[in-house]
């Protein structure tokens, strides 16, 4: 799947108001000389999680065709444009080291995945055996969403980049925000069962205790990961623990099958997600969720009123612009927050070799007019801002922006900055 550049009206004016252009892009021609620098994204193309892996392909291009559209990435030579390659993991850990193969052998230097954190786990190990055992197509591993803390914790790696808050970091926000609302009595916890899913049950638990001691947990259920049809039966467990409050870690067609089997139950409860506000949630959710449903994210488009806005409604015009569908409205400013640091760090080590480009990003900073990171070097966690946010009715005028066409969107009820987000980290990194 070849990416093939398009660059749609609008494009010039986001990169402009984002602040991450590279220098001399405005005079900079056409990188179409030179070979492109490749990224390969290895995630699930196909499979119950197929609508997740297609739009984080949008993002990715988009952000690539960012780069692109004011002159690629300057090295020695002169400038490259930026390539992306998809391989269909099937979201399957055997299938994704499969495709990994595939990639190191066409000399890919960077990798990208996110939507598994068991898949992510599995190949920092493959990655960090291939780069010792052939230092000449060394990789670099960049993960945009797999959450588990233990990637930048007791299993970080010199080779992995974390750009997405950890589940621990991600948890921390929500319970800022339970804790203070004084009618959450009894959680209920649910979620997939794998390394994700038991770490978020794991922090929810640990945390609530610190933060709430006097809330009970009056459930605490892991299921099958992808293969749960009906969660019916699931939401009848909920009703009888008496919960008011659900917490869970669940994404793609796993939340949005459970928050509508709530609906159709006439369940309401207070939902505290990782991403409720994508893939068809917010339509599933509709008006139960008006105040009730809550997500965690490093962005989202209707961010807090101020001079900040004129940029990131920019932004996030640009991208409905690219991709005008409904459906296709997922938009998450991490992974291009991704790109751009990697275009950045290229052009300061002047060579896409992996051990360079990696110190590069070591301690990097990111800052546009309306979002700032930088890379931890530690543990290659980035630390940012994140926002909870509640839902809202587009109609009822208290937000700018809905969801996927929903009528539903979300509204910013607590910001915190990027240095109320980190957490310490355990990691004892090994540099080559």
């Amino acid at each position: 799947m070849p990416y093939r550049s398009r660059f749609p009206a609008g494009l010039a004016l986001a990169c402009m108001l984002a602040g991450g252009c590279l220098s001399s892009a405005a005079s900079a021609s056409p990188a179409a000389t030179l070979a492109p620098i490749r990224l390969g994204m290895i995630e699930g193309m196909s499979g119950p999680f197929a609508n997740a892996g297609e739009a984080v392909e949008h993002n990715i291009r988009f952000a690539v065709e960012q780069v692109n559209a004011r002159g690629g990435v300057r090295l020695p030579d002169g400038r490259h444009s930026l390539s992306l390659t998809v391989f269909d993991s099937k979201q399957g850990v055997e299938d994704a080291l499969l495709q990994l193969k595939q990639l190191t052998d066409q000399k890919i230097p960077f990798v990208l995945e996110g939507n598994s954190s068991a898949v992510a786990g599995a190949l920092v190990e493959a990655i960090n055996k291939h780069n010792a055992r052939t230092p000449d197509n060394r990789v670099l591993f960049l993960n945009y969403s797999a959450v588990d803390p233990a990637l930048t914790n007791e299993k970080c790696s010199f080779w992995h980049f974390r750009f997405d808050a950890n589940a621990d970091m991600r948890m921390r926000a929500l319970v800022e925000v339970i804790k203070s609302d004084h009618q959450a009595k009894s959680v209920y916890l649910i979620g997939q069962d794998y390394s994700f899913g038991q770490q978020v049950a794991k922090a929810a638990r640990q945390q609530l205790q610190a933060a709430r001691p006097d809330i009970r947990i009056v459930g605490d259920e892991l299921h099958p990961i992808g293969k749960v049809k009906d969660f019916a039966p699931y939401i009848a467990k909920i009703r009888a623990s008496g919960a008011d409050t659900v917490i869970t870690g669940n994404w793609g067609n796993d939340l949005t099958l459970l928050v509508k089997a709530a609906k159709e139950a006439g369940l309401r409860l207070k939902f505290y997600t990782f991403y409720a506000n994508s893939l068809g949630a917010p339509a599933a959710i509709g008006d139960a969720g008006v105040g009730t449903v809550r997500a965690v994210a490093e962005w989202h488009p209707n961010i807090a009123d101020g001079v900040q806005n004129a940029a990131s409604d920019a932004f996030y015009r640009s991208f409905r612009q690219r991709f005008p569908q409904p459906k296709d409205d997922y938009l998450f400013l991490r992974m291009d927050v991704m790109i751009d640091m990697l275009a950045s760090a290229i052009e300061k080590a002047q060579t896409t070799e992996a051990a360079a480009v990696a110190r590069a990003l070591e301690g990097a900073q990111y800052k546009s007019k309306f979002h700032e990171a930088s890379m931890r070097t530690s543990d290659h966690q980035l630390i940012q801002p994140l926002y909870v946010a509640v839902m809202q009715k587009l109609a009822d005028g208290g937000i700018r922006f809905d969801n996927e066409g929903s009528g539903y969107g979300f509204k910013t009820e607590r910001y915190l900055a990027p240095a109320a987000t980190a957490l310490p980290t355990t990691c004892k990194m090994q540099r080559p």
